[in-house]
């Protein structure tokens, strides 16, 4: 005998061998035992989930001669004929590629004659959404009113293309995408079965790839096992067949990304490439190994939506508490804005290149995820004892700025000489306390103050002047000011109100004074 696929050779022949649809088959096997049956049945759901099986074995139930628990027997006449596909009471069609008037029409005229033997005439439409208008409108009385031995099953991928008057008169069931746990344990049962010698994280890997469909995990094992016939299956060999990327190549990237080093990166993924691994999954698989380290990483306990090992999920642990969430998410939102370019682009590499570049460069970006990536590198620093240089260091992995943002100067462009200046005894107090009081913020809300210059104002304001427009808006909002204002005020021992202003829009630079500079010894003449 020729051999036959494992989706084919293993699918359900009753209720109680489907997988991860169970409240759909309860209804059904309870509709039978009562003998409550339905005329028209819509199911909907992604590919591989279960619908035309379900159909089969519905069509198989309400004609079986001695019926089990609502499941057919499969031993008596009616079911072997079905099982055997020459039963004339189940009409298998498929609306994609008999989907005109003509086609519904002759439906039309079957349903006129009674079955020649059992109770039902059972029609499956598959791919139902297919069906032009005509055929839909042809169709929809005989649906409304069918005769008493007449059910239809209707199966489709797009419910949202059906028209309401036809789904109105269906019981519409909504197959779910089966879990990864659900089709593993599947593969385990059928790899046992047919004698396949197969890895637990192996039949784990094939089962997440499946993407809830058990007709592709089903597909899938059948090529692993094909390329590796007759020799165990490892975890090693699936991602050999499938192109996939192992999650310890995840952790070595995200390492080099967070560590801004560019060159490591552009080596892992010459090496992945080398390797022949698809860079459309590895995209796929690294965006959804950025999200089980933000599912780790939440303050709620959701690791159950992850599907790893105890040991993983040290690992991942470990791996998410070195990292911020808004760091993380930016890198997620980059690669899945990746994957919808990638599927279809000749020049998948370069695209990949230039996605983890930025990853590793935020100042690339000027968006707020990108801003605050760039503060938690700045305080990741900040925090090791890492000084911190606004000066241009023109290469290496950070490459460019040290900490990722330019234009650190004072005045960003406008200059502001250390002149002597005439000020008054507040604005010298703040002078001489302000490295205290750069001390008392947070270390993203110091770095946002580099380059910062000062100068009185009207009732008694303190003018800060910001190098560029991205310091000036961190301090524009009220948050900011207010926990500036308080430190200055605890410091100098008195109300201190702020007014922030960009320097490169400032009429007058002359008049601020650069109070990094001031306390570090210029000169200045006190107001009598």
């Amino acid at each position: 005998m020729a051999y036959q696929a494992l989706y084919r050779k293993w699918r359900p022949s009753n209720f109680d061998e489907v997988r991860g649809q169970d409240h759909i088959v309860t209804t059904l096997k309870n509709q039978i035992e009562m003998n409550r049956i339905g005329h028209a049945y819509l199911f909907c759901g992604t590919r591989g989930t279960g619908k035309t099986s379900i159909a089969k074995i519905f069509a198989k139930a309400v004609n079986c001669e001695h019926p089990v628990n609502g499941s057919p027997c499969n031993e008596c006449a009616m079911c072997r004929a079905v099982n055997e596909q020459r039963s004339m009471n189940v009409i298998e069609i498929d609306a994609a590629s008999n989907n005109g008037v003509d086609n519904i029409r002759e439906i039309r005229e079957e349903v006129a004659y009674s079955p020649s033997e059992g109770k039902y005439k059972v029609y499956i439409i598959d791919e139902v959404h297919m069906l032009s208008i005509g055929a839909f409108n042809a169709l929809l009385k005989t649906l409304e009113e069918p005769p008493s031995y007449v059910i239809f099953i209707l199966a489709t991928t797009e419910a949202h293309k059906i028209p309401i008057t036809i789904l109105s008169r269906c019981q519409r069931y909504d197959f779910r995408r089966i879990s990864t746990g659900t089709i593993a344990g599947r593969l385990r049962e059928l790899a046992d079965a047919e004698g396949i010698d197969a890895e637990d994280a192996a039949l784990a890997y094939v089962a997440r790839m499946a993407d809830g469909s058990m007709r592709d995990a089903l597909s899938l094992l059948d090529q692993c096992n094909a390329f590796y016939i007759g020799q165990k299956l490892k975890y090693e060999n699936v991602l050999d067949v499938l192109g996939a990327v192992d999650t310890s190549v995840f952790g070595s990237l995200l390492k080099s990304i967070c560590s801004q080093d560019v060159s490591g990166v552009i080596h892992l993924i010459d090496e992945i490439v080398m390797q022949g691994r698809d860079l459309t999954q590895f995209v796929v698989d690294f965006t959804w190994y950025l999200r089980n380290l933000l599912m780790v990483q939440s303050s709620g306990d959701l690791t159950d939506l992850v599907e790893a090992s105890v040991e993983q999920l040290e690992v991942m642990r470990q791996e998410a508490s070195g990292i911020d969430t808004s760091v993380l998410m930016r890198y997620i939102r980059i690669f899945s804005d990746l994957s919808g370019q990638v599927r279809y682009s000749t020049q998948k590499r370069v695209l990949v290149e230039v996605a983890l570049i930025k990853l590793c460069h935020p100042a690339m970006e000027r968006n707020l995820d990108a801003v605050l990536n760039r503060l938690a590198i700045l305080e990741q620093k900040v925090a090791k004892g890492v000084v911190v240089s606004s000066q241009s260091s023109g290469g290496g992995a950070a490459g460019g700025d040290a900490d990722g943002i330019s234009g650190l100067q004072s005045g960003n462009g406008v200059q502001v000489q250390p002149e002597q200046k005439a000020v008054s005894e507040d604005l010298r107090m703040i002078i001489d306390r302000w490295k205290q009081v750069t001390g008392d913020l947070t270390p993203s809300m110091a770095v946002m103050l580099r380059g910062a210059v000062i100068s009185e104002g009207p009732d008694n304001q303190l003018i800060i002047a910001l190098a560029d427009d991205m310091r000036y808006g961190y301090f524009a909002e009220e948050s900011h000011r207010q926990a500036l204002e308080n430190a200055l005020s605890e410091r100098v021992g008195k109300l201190v109100k702020v007014n922030a202003v960009p320097l490169n829009k400032t009429e007058n630079a002359s008049q601020f004074i650069d109070p990094v500079q001031a306390f570090q010894g210029i000169d200045i003449v006190y107001e009598d």
